[in-house]
C-alpha cells in the first residue's frame, strides 16, 4: 500500500529555514502528483505546493518566493525547502499524493497522507 513519511520538520527563528522530506513507498512514484500541506491549530487543512509527474509545481500566494517544492524519482523522496520563515508559517506539515493529475492544492484531491511533521516558528 501507499505510504507516506515526512521528516525534517523543527524548531526555527522567523527568518530561517528548514526542509521537509517525503519518503513515499507502495506505489509508482513517478506517475503521481505530490503535494504538501499544512495544518495549524484551530485552522482547516490548506495546500501549501505541489508538483506533477512532469513537474509542474504550484503553490499557494502565501510562500510564493520562499518555498520550492522538488522531487527525486530515483529516491522515491519529494522536499519542500521553506526560507525566510515566519510564525504564520508554523503548523503540522502533511505531504499526500495522489494518481496522476495536476497539482492542485485541495486535500480532498489527494487519497494518501502522511503522519506530518511539526514546524514552529518563533518570532
Amino acid at each position: 500500500q501507499v505510504q507516506l513519511v515526512e521528516s525534517g520538520g523543527g524548531s526555527v527563528q522567523a527568518g530561517g529555514s528548514l526542509r521537509l522530506s517525503c519518503a513515499a513507498s507502495g506505489y509508482t512514484y513517478s506517475t503521481y502528483c505530490m503535494g504538501w500541506f499544512r495544518q495549524a491549530p484551530g485552522k482547516e487543512r490548506e495546500g501549501v505546493a505541489g508538483i506533477d509527474s512532469d513537474g509542474i509545481t504550484s503553490y499557494a500566494d502565501s510562500v510564493k518566493g520562499r518555498f520550492t517544492i522538488s522531487k527525486d524519482n530515483a529516491k522515491n523522496t519529494l522536499y519542500l525547502q521553506m526560507s525566510n520563515l515566519t510564525p504564520e508559517d508554523s503548523a503540522t506539515y502533511y505531504c499526500a499524493a495522489r494518481s496522476g493529475g495536476f497539482p492542485i492544492l485541495r486535500p480532498t484531491e489527494y487519497p494518501y497522507w502522511g503522519q506530518g511533521t511539526q514546524v514552529t516558528v518563533s518570532s
